[in-house]
């Protein structure tokens, strides 16, 4: 009993420190990193958020920029700070899940980085030239096997959710199209309308306006469920593909050994912002669905996307760049 009182008494001097820190978190200012520039999705979410997040718990946010290599940069400032909660990063899918099968980067994600909730999903959307003689799904398979190497896929770069949706697309459908990587959306864009290229996945928001006004058409929804934005397009599950799924994802992490209580307070918070109806609205408009569960959820969904898209790397031949 002497032995049990004499650890339990141990452990009170180690936590109590992390303790008292968790009960008057936040006194001060809290660092949002976003790892990629202003304006982009990753951004709107950010600020969206961050400012509900903000009057939620009574300290100010301050959003701070920190883009460069997909994410990862920025997403490292976080794994390197203090685990006190004063700093934190909404950042992608990208820089969390796909980045360490693609390069070697400083942070082991599920080591280095305390998950803290899942924000939002952008799916991507297939869309093809207005002069493809296909209108779903099938149909653009059928095409495809008909002129095998014939027709092209843009993306937005080498082992980006773009490049990898449109390799998986490949396996999953059985055809050979062309790969012709692009350095981001709005080059792929102009080009689609040039009819230069003949279909990509995008973001929603990065083609909504295309869609909608018919100068693009849309063959399927990667997500298991149809876009709030695009209610009339189906899912690629819908169209006959169920395993075809690329979304983008956003989340907030902390970094490793950030007290739980903490972690708890912010996952808390967050959700609350999410649930905020002029939240909710703002992103919807953007083609965002706003997404929100446990630290473990998170844990687990981050594990689950790594492994999938690693199989999908190694599968396609895309080789690292280490």
């Amino acid at each position: 009993m002497q032995v049990i009182r004499l650890v339990l008494v141990a452990l009170g001097i180690v936590l109590a420190p992390a303790l008292a820190a968790a009960q008057d978190y936040p006194n001060k200012p809290i660092k949002l990193i976003v790892p990629f520039p202003a304006g982009g999705p990753n951004d709107v979410i950010a600020r969206t958020v961050g400012q509900r997040l903000s009057e939620i718990l009574k300290a100010p946010i301050v959003v701070d920029n920190r883009g460069g290599q997909g994410g990862v940069i920025g997403t490292d400032v976080v794994a390197r700070a203090d685990p006190d909660g004063y700093t934190i990063a909404i950042t992608s899918s990208g820089a969390l899940a796909i980045s360490p099968s693609m390069e070697k980067v400083a942070y082991d994600t599920l080591k280095d980085l305390a998950p803290v909730t899942l924000v939002a999903k952008v799916p991507e959307l297939l869309v093809v030239a207005k002069n493809v003689p296909a209108n779903n799904l099938q149909e653009l398979i059928a095409l495809a096997k008909a002129q095998p190497g014939k027709l092209n896929f843009a993306s937005t770069g080498l082992g980006g959710l773009p490049d990898l949706a449109g390799e998986l697309f490949k396996t999953m459908a059985g055809i050979n199209i062309v790969h012709v990587p692009y350095r981001g959306a709005a080059p792929i864009v102009t080009d689609l309308l040039a009819q230069q290229v003949q279909m990509t996945f995008l973001d929603v928001p990065a083609v909504m306006a295309q869609v909608n006004a018919g100068t693009m058409k849309a063959i399927a929804m990667a997500a298991p469920e149809r876009s709030p934005s695009l209610p009339n397009v189906p899912t690629t599950a819908e169209a006959g593909l169920p395993g075809l799924l690329a979304e983008n994802w956003y989340g907030m992490v902390a970094p490793a050994k950030t007290p739980p209580a903490i972690v708890g307070a912010l996952n808390k918070a967050t959700r609350e912002a999410m649930s905020d109806p002029g939240v909710i609205e703002k992103l919807k408009a953007q083609g965002m669905t706003l997404a929100g569960d446990t630290p473990d959820e998170f844990r687990a969904h981050i594990a689950s996307e790594t492994a999938r898209w690693a199989k999908v790397i190694k599968d396609a031949g895309i080789q690292p760049n280490n």
